[in-house]
């Protein structure tokens, strides 16, 4: 490794000496989750420079910061972010836009700090990290494959909860913001759909750590393809049937169901659990319809919903979790594959690793080409409709069951997420509001 990197020197310092910085900053980024609430202070976990703070060119430095703020449920631990912070004395004006600010005090007074992944030299220091595994102060580097030297870095600025590098269209390695002790499932199911032969879903190449806490997954950039979401909607504004490419997604689908069965422990779905599941829907829809009163004369309905939901049997594996139209990117020649197995980061990790029926996410998927559809002016219901019957009659082909075969439990995920939609949508896009609210409608029975 051409430089050098160690724990940071004087800690103690250089916390309060950022944190006014990151009071500013960090509520601002898209992958910040306490949007809403005042940050009232800061824990440092962990710092490492992984390039020198105090040589001539740039220095990055990489830490582990606890961000507390009010009105967070007792006994749980304040959100922890991962954060590289470039430094330098002078900022090139091409990096200015990723300017933090300047630093007034402490061990890195009158030092300009900067997002790190936006200056490509930095970026690319990353990715020779993860071409030379091993330990470096508190991060471990492994790699999988050898991977080619001097890969030109790009920033993906289409990121949400996380932060994504394209490195030469090759590889993209993916930045996970909010840090949880444990495995990220984003690594640990690709990891094991690999081992199971399951090609629908890249594998990773290389990833990073800090003790039990996946920090960053590296996986092969699948450059030539285009996300099912796009492709929805450029055939609802050409006129195009969906159903062939969406009778494909749910053999895709259930391709990576069976290979999750396989890799991974599964347990047969008793109706204690199923009652389980269909009481903390019903935990859910309470909390939504406090939140948006819209819901409320839909909830007798949407109870019933979930009853009825107690009484299916099947089995629990482990799932994608949050499967949708924009977690399914298209090969040139037509092949589906399925990205993002991180689930809903909202959500704790021992959640999101949890067993459940794999019709959770046939659910999910339904819903989103009911969304695609709505996005269309006229909206063109019979479209989403022909293209739930193909996604369930591919996955059906391939698994052997019919996801509609149990009714009942498919309709109370449904609800679940459309709960779930009319409460983000009420929260972050009002205008979009109505679409949740006609399966809502339709779900409960009103119509």
């Amino acid at each position: 490794m051409p430089e050098t990197a160690s724990t940071t020197r004087a800690p103690a310092a250089l916390l309060p000496s950022l944190a006014p910085l990151l009071h500013e900053w960090l509520p601002r980024q898209r992958w910040f989750a306490g949007k809403g609430r005042r940050v009232i202070g800061f824990t440092l976990e962990a710092a490492t420079e992984l390039l020198p703070l105090d040589g001539t060119g740039p220095g990055l430095l990489h830490l582990l910061v606890r961000v507390e703020q009010p009105a967070r449920p007792a006994g749980t631990p304040a959100d922890c972010y991962q954060l590289l912070l470039g430094v330098r004395t002078q900022l090139p004006p091409r990096l200015a836009p990723a300017l933090i600010g300047r630093i007034r005090q402490g061990p890195l007074a009158g030092r300009a700090v900067y997002e790190g992944l936006r200056d490509p030299r930095l970026a690319g220091l990353l990715y020779e990290r993860l071409r030379t595994p091993g330990r470096i102060g508190g991060l471990t580097f492994h790699g999988a494959a050898s991977l080619p030297a001097s890969l030109a870095p790009r920033v993906l600025d289409a990121e949400q909860s996380n932060s994504s590098l394209v490195y030469g269209d090759t590889y993209i390695l993916k930045i996970f913001r909010r840090v949880s002790p444990g495995v990220n499932p984003d690594l640990e199911l690709p990891l094991a759909l690999a081992r199971a032969g399951c090609a629908r879903v890249p594998a990773p190449v290389a990833w990073f750590e800090s003790g039990a806490s996946t920090l960053g997954v590296l996986q092969p950039y699948l450059r030539d393809s285009r996300d099912g979401w796009r492709l929805a909607l450029d055939a609802l504004a050409a006129g195009r049937e969906f159903t062939v490419e969406a009778h494909a997604l749910g053999r895709a689908t259930a391709e990576v169901h069976l290979a999750l069965a396989t890799a991974l422990p599964t347990e047969r779905l008793r109706r204690t659990e199923t009652e389980h599941l269909a009481a903390e829907m019903d935990q859910r829809l309470h909390a939504a319809a406090q939140a948006v009163p819209a819901l409320l004369p839909y909830v007798p309905g949407l109870r019933a919903v979930f009853a009825a939901a107690g009484a299916g049997s099947g089995h629990l594996q482990r799932i994608h979790g949050d499967l949708h139209l924009g977690q399914t990117l298209r090969a040139a020649d037509g092949g589906w594959a399925v990205i993002d197995f991180e689930g809903e980061p909202a959500k704790p990790l021992a959640e999101r690793c949890r067993t459940q029926p794999a019709v959770r996410d046939v659910a999910g998927m339904l819903r989103s080409f009911d969304y695609a559809a709505r996005t269309h002016r006229p909206w063109n219901a019979e479209w989403a409709t022909r293209c739930r019957d193909a996604y369930c009659q591919g996955y059906a082909e391939v698994s052997g069951t019919d996801p509609r075969s149990d009714p009942a439990l498919l309709r109370a995920y449904e609800t679940d997420k459309a709960v779930y939609e009319v409460l983000y949508e009420a929260r972050h896009r009002p205008d979009w509001l109505p679409v949740p609210m006609a399966a809502i409608e339709r779900l409960s029975g009103k119509t």
